[in-house]
């Protein structure tokens, strides 16, 4: 292995890879580091002292050519969320399955470390709690099928082969600067604070209650980078297989009870008044449970890691008056 490491990040353009190629340049300023994106909808083309190339995980050969020497592949790379993945199925496909496939097949033949996230989304509606790595797949949506596939793959080229991290994310939210530069995305909290500050109602899709597990952006970017220094660590040691980890907060809400947080917070921080629509829900492929706990004592145990950003701070933080 190359002394010190080299690290690839795809995705590095987007919400999570940009972050970790920020923290990445921050902790480990003697590491090397190739970026990676196609600019779908990411857009930082420079991180620090790093250039984002442009480079699509769909073409192996391009692919692969990016990502010669790396001793660890983080694939931030996909195609997020419920609604992208219903409106454009084959794209979806390509980047989340075969993008995915292509990454660990790479690994397979160098020996490369690989991390991945996967989504919640791949249990569908959870029967108990807290959830936990080890429960049924059983996605409900095209977005979580996709993931599901995405790990599998994982799962079967790294056996024997190199070692590998998988992450199962709750939900995102919160935002982060690059060059003073906001990066953000469309995250239901981020949603409603966008909403508040245009002075545009919440819409809370029915039936309002359903709860989701809540984890900041950074606090995710922290798990990648984390699993950077262990995933060197255990190529040194000539490890292979896959360790997979839960990576959420202690905070589930239901959404009603978010939408009405920043509508609380918005009167007493900006004044404004914003209203709270419970409104049909688009969605046929979307988790409805009331409780949304989640074990995270293996990656705690494991990665030390911990999330260290809250909610209402975070809402405080991003409607706090100009």
């Amino acid at each position: 292995m190359s002394n010190p490491p080299h690290v690839a990040v795809t995705g590095a353009a987007g919400y999570i890879g940009s972050r970790v190629v920020h923290q990445l340049q921050r902790d480990h300023p003697d590491w090397e580091l190739t970026a990676l994106d196609n600019f779908y909808l990411g857009d930082v083309r420079t991180n620090g002292d790093v250039d984002v190339d442009h480079v699509d995980i769909r073409h192996r050969d391009q692919l692969e050519a990016a990502l010669d020497g790396a001793d660890a592949v983080l694939h931030l790379a996909a195609i997020s969320g419920v609604d992208d993945c219903d409106e454009k199925p084959d794209l979806a496909y390509e980047v989340n399955v075969v993008g995915t496939s292509n990454v660990a097949y790479f690994c397979e033949k160098t020996g490369a470390a690989m991390g991945f996230p996967f989504s919640m989304a791949v249990i569908g509606d959870p029967t108990e709690f807290p959830i936990s790595v080890d429960m049924a797949r059983d996605p409900l949506n095209w977005y979580g099928t996709t993931k599901v596939l995405g790990e599998s793959a994982v799962d079967d080229f790294s056996a024997g082969s190199f070692p590998a991290h998988q992450f199962m994310i709750s939900n995102l939210y919160g935002g982060h600067e690059v060059g003073g530069r906001e990066v953000s995305k469309g995250t239901v909290i981020n949603f409603f604070v966008n909403r508040a500050l245009s002075g545009e109602p919440l819409t809370v899709y029915e039936p309002g209650d359903q709860a989701r597990n809540f984890v900041h952006v950074k606090d995710v970017a922290n798990a990648f980078c984390l699993s950077a220094e262990r995933l060197v660590e255990r190529k040194r040691a000539g490890e292979t297989g896959v360790e997979k980890f839960e990576v959420a907060s202690d905070e589930d809400p239901g959404v009603m009870a978010v939408a009405e947080l920043v509508q609380r917070v918005a009167r007493e921080q900006r004044g404004l008044d914003v209203d709270v629509e419970l409104v049909e829900n688009p969605r046929s492929g979307e988790t409805l449970v009331s409780e949304f706990g989640v074990d995270t004592t293996a990656i705690e145990r494991d990665l030390g890691w911990e999330p260290r950003q809250s909610v209402e701070a975070t809402v405080r933080e991003l409607l706090a008056p100009e």
